[in-house]
């Protein structure tokens, strides 16, 4: 069976869209809602997924993001520039870490204690949150450009909230990993866009 669809790389996209939304959000409210966060950073826990789709828990894990990728593509003007930004410099990240296996060992060894922990406590529990974050810390926020969220500093300043924004920046990285390994790449996302789209709510109306 091929990975290689449009409908997979959509699916990889919104994947991106919905961690980058999550990551606004929490940055500048300090919440985000909890059933796209937990299918986010459970998306990070599955790595022998059978499907593109069962890496999100099924496409009502991913409704956020096809909702962000459909506005985000159906308008001339960035709806968020900011989102935009992150999702840009999380696919660039990816491609950086992909030269860094040694790093790619390190975070394996993250997740694999994050899924130890998630047995005991649950996907959302501040142990396997400050775990994750913890591994995004000292991987991926090492590669340059950091990545700088934006937000309200009373938000930012709060170790919760930090621990689920790099959280998510991981979750971001696994989506974009996906999308590659569904045959993604940048030209697609410029001369596909519309199918993109179209195939964004289709999938919406799937839900």
């Amino acid at each position: 069976m091929s990975l290689n669809t449009l409908s997979n790389q959509t699916i990889a996209l919104a994947g991106i869209a919905q961690a980058c939304s999550l990551v606004h959000q929490l940055a500048g409210t300090g919440t985000c809602p909890n059933a796209a966060l937990e299918a986010s950073i459970s998306s990070l826990l599955k790595i022998d997924a059978d499907s593109v789709i069962d890496v999100y828990g099924g496409l009502i894990g991913i409704e956020h993001g096809l909702q962000q990728l459909t506005t985000q593509l159906g308008s001339r003007v960035l709806a968020s520039p900011e989102q935009a930004r992150y999702a840009a410099q999380i696919v660039y990240l990816q491609k950086q870490l992909n030269k860094q296996p040694d790093m790619q060992k390190t975070i394996q060894a993250g997740v694999s204690k994050a899924q130890a922990q998630t047995e005991h406590f649950g996907v959302l529990h501040e142990n396997v949150l400050a775990n994750l974050a913890d591994v995004y810390h000292s991987t991926i926020s090492t590669l340059q450009p950091r990545i700088m969220v934006q937000g309200d500093q009373q938000y930012l300043g709060n170790q919760s909230t930090v621990n689920k924004i790099r959280a998510l920046l991981l979750a971001g990285i696994r989506a974009t990993l996906l999308w590659r390994q569904c045959g993604g790449s940048r030209w697609k996302l410029l001369f596909f866009r519309k199918k993109i789209q179209d195939e964004a709510q289709f999938l919406l109306t799937q839900i």
